[in-house]
């Protein structure tokens, strides 16, 4: 590692808690500090922000980040100043004086990373100033909004080029975004003067979140089913309309849910309380339509759950990608019904008026529907969707789930696509499902369908499972689609093979996925933790997720700190966060460890210590979880028995723990790490091995010191 890269990893050490970075933020902060005009593309919660901030803290004078998220600014600010870090905001929230203030402070050099809204490039007066600022980094966020053909395309990002060009002297520029195809990309290196080779694409794939698509339910009786196990998790739920927002908000509000909304349709004052609400915790649920999310930096999201279908994939990954932030599990649902489509496309005809455009969202809107009847894996569609080929079945999603065997159905798709060529590729999916189930209807034998041979030859199937089959053939290719307002199919060349029987066809029957049950089971200490965190968020008005996220309160719940130097070891804890809320956090988790071991400590029949009653159950053969579950006890609490037992003396075989291999890898992990606390040599040791284990092996190690 060089020099530059050993100060940015000491960096991200010292303010943010973390030994070691991401995939790829490493290659971006390398190219950043070398001078290089970067793009970066990296999923939701890949950490995108620590690309500009480590750098921001390196180089001299001030980093510039153009984002369009006011919310984001705030957390994003509230979050550096926990840490340390001076940082401020210029948005549309505040007022003029405020602003000017900012500005000067900055000029002044208060600042290390200013946030800015795009639409304040607009303003001749506010660039002036901009010049006076000894800009180091210009950061783009969000970069997708400069394409013309991205989902969110802004024209004040169109300013961001020139307004960098004409600074006295040009800085690094660095474009980050989590949603954009391989011509968006293009686009954004055109438009920031970026070369390819400077470009990063970290991968679409989330692994801590599993993708469900479930058809043909009950919407809300399966939202509230899953809403009723999921009670104790904080989660989204998007609604295409706000009057589907506001009935859905109500419904959950009669069944006992704190539930939020947040849609166009409310005043700022009452968004901006129902979101305050949600980010700290008060407000368990959301529902929102595509207005909300964007930037909003809660890392603890269990699930986001869309009601109706999303009108691209862009938007829906990105929505999707809010859940898990914390890189904890999470779940991302869609339900789909056909009506869905109906309201999508009028949406989009409804607000976009070039030709051009309509054509392309309803092309983006059909490969949202291709996802939907998709029987592979949907982590793999929504990666391929992104230009990344290659990449393998997740594992986890409904689909990868799915074990049902696949069924022939060459012979059905051989009538579908028989009957489309007969029918002159003139028609949508309904018209041809009703010929091919031999309807009446009076549309039908007006255009004479009723004299086809392929008439009726599916009569034996209701018109919606084969309109359900047309959907899974256009999804996988077999049937093209064309037109806007009123779709046409055709049967694609992969379609003809079919048709000529060079290919067959094979598709899992139909099903309707039940709502997953909530197996996530918080301890009692990071229920705890989670309390003082919100306390210290609520005093210090900032949400909870700024103090720490869920996946730092179960590294405590795991590694149990004592100290401010194991608490220091902690991932996502500096030294600042560290100074100001290590004493309270390890007065909790040492409060929580003493009610545990007191628990049962004197036995009711006989008076024995309860780690003797352990070590009674262990000698009679009884493994530790049974000891745990027969005892009522936590794993913790018996494992720290066995080790309190041999502390005094009796006998423990070691090797039912800890295999001779496993204690050779721990012992000279400690003698090459040089420190004997728990979480860096479980980070450096195989994941097979457990904190009980080293700990078995430093309270062996510590018995042999003391005998000799």
């Amino acid at each position: 590692m060089n020099a530059v890269l050993k100060q940015a990893t000491e960096t991200l050490k010292q303010y943010f808690g973390y030994e070691q970075f991401r995939q790829g933020q490493e290659w971006i902060i390398s190219n950043v500090l070398d001078g290089k005009p970067t793009l970066g593309v990296m999923p939701t919660g890949g950490g995108k922000s620590i690309c500009y901030q480590i750098p921001a803290l390196l180089l001299p004078g001030i980093t510039i980040v153009i984002s369009p998220l006011i919310s984001l600014m705030k957390d994003q600010v509230d979050a550096l100043e926990t840490a340390g870090i001076p940082a401020a905001y210029i948005n549309s929230s505040l007022t003029y004086r405020e602003a000017e203030k900012r500005m000067e402070a900055a000029a002044n050099g208060a600042y290390k990373l200013l946030y800015l809204a795009p639409e304040r490039l607009d303003s001749p007066e506010f660039f002036h100033t901009l010049k006076k600022l000894n800009i180091s980094l210009f950061a783009v966020d969000e970069a997708h909004c400069i394409s013309q053909w991205g989902h969110d395309f802004r024209p004040s990002y169109l300013r961001i080029a020139r307004l960098i060009n004409e600074l006295p002297s040009r800085p690094v520029t660095l474009a980050l975004t989590a949603t954009a195809t391989p011509s968006v990309r293009d686009d954004i290196r055109q438009s920031l003067s970026i070369f390819q080779e400077n470009e990063y694409v970290a991968g679409f794939q989330r692994s801590n979140l599993s993708f469900q698509v479930v058809r043909g339910a009950d919407k809300l009786q399966y939202l509230q089913h899953y809403i009723g196990t999921h009670k104790s998790e904080s989660g989204i739920i998007y609604a295409a309309t706000r009057k589907e927002v506001d009935q859905l908000h109500a419904s959950l509000i009669k069944k006992g849910v704190r539930a939020g909304k947040y849609h166009g349709g409310l005043s700022d004052g009452e968004r901006a309380d129902q979101q305050d609400g949600f980010i700290k915790d008060n407000l368990s649920v959301m529902v929102a339509t595509n207005a909300f999310g964007m930037g909003i930096d809660k890392s603890n999201v269990r699930f986001v759950l869309h009601y109706q279908l999303p009108k691209n994939m862009e938007g829906y990954y990105q929505e999707a990608g809010r859940a898990g932030r914390d890189g904890l599990e999470s779940e991302c649902i869609l339900l789909y019904s056909p009506y869905d489509l109906q309201v999508q496309r009028f949406l989009i005809e409804k607000s976009i008026s070039d030709t051009q455009r309509i054509r392309q969202e309803t092309e983006k809107l059909q490969s949202m529907k291709d996802y939907c009847f998709v029987e592979n894996c949907l982590q793999q569609y929504i990666q391929q969707y992104f230009g990344e080929s290659g990449a393998a079945p997740c594992g986890k999603c409904s689909n990868c789930h799915d074990t049902r065997e696949k069924v022939n159905i060459t012979r059905e798709a051989q009538m579908i696509l028989s009957c489309m060529v007969r029918m002159e590729r003139k028609f949508g999916k309904t018209v041809i499902s009703q010929v091919l189930a031999g309807s009446a209807n009076k549309k039908i034998s007006s255009f004479g369908f009723h004299k086809l041979s392929t008439y009726g030859i599916m009569k034996d199937k209701p018109a919606k499972q084969i309109g359900h089959l047309i959907d899974y053939l256009t999804s996988e290719q077999f049937i093209g689609i064309t037109g806007t307002q009123y779709p046409v199919l055709y049967v694609t060349e992969k379609g003809k093979d079919v048709l000529q029987g060079r290919q067959e066809i094979y598709k899992k029957a139909e099903k309707l996925s039940a709502a997953k049950k909530n197996d996530t089971k918080n301890s009692a200490l990071f229920e705890e933790l989670r309390k003082l965190r919100k306390e210290i968020a609520d005093t210090a008005k900032v949400p909870p997720f700024v103090i720490f996220s869920d996946s730092t309160l179960l590294d405590m719940c795991t590694a149990l700190p004592s100290n401010a130097e194991e608490f220091l070891t902690i991932k996502g804890v500096g030294q600042k966060k560290q100074k100001d809320y290590g004493e309270a956090f390890i007065s909790v988790i040492q409060n929580y460890i003493q009610s545990e071991d007191s628990q049962d400590y004197q036995d009711t029949n006989n008076g024995k210590g309860s780690h003797l009653k352990t070590y009674e159950l262990l000698s009679d053969g009884y493994s530790l979880e049974e000891i745990a579950k027969k005892r009522q006890l936590s794993a913790v609490t018996v494992e720290n028995h066995v080790l309190r037992c041999a502390k005094e003396g009796m006998t423990v075989e070691w090797e039912k723990f800890v295999s001779e291999e496993n204690e050779l890898q721990i012992k000279e992990c400690i003698q090459r790490e040089k420190t004997i606390f728990l979480k860096p040599l479980k980070e450096q040791l195989p994941e097979s091995i457990s904190y009980f284990m080293i700990k078995a092996v430093l309270t062996k190690m510590e018995i042999q010191r003391v005998s000799v």
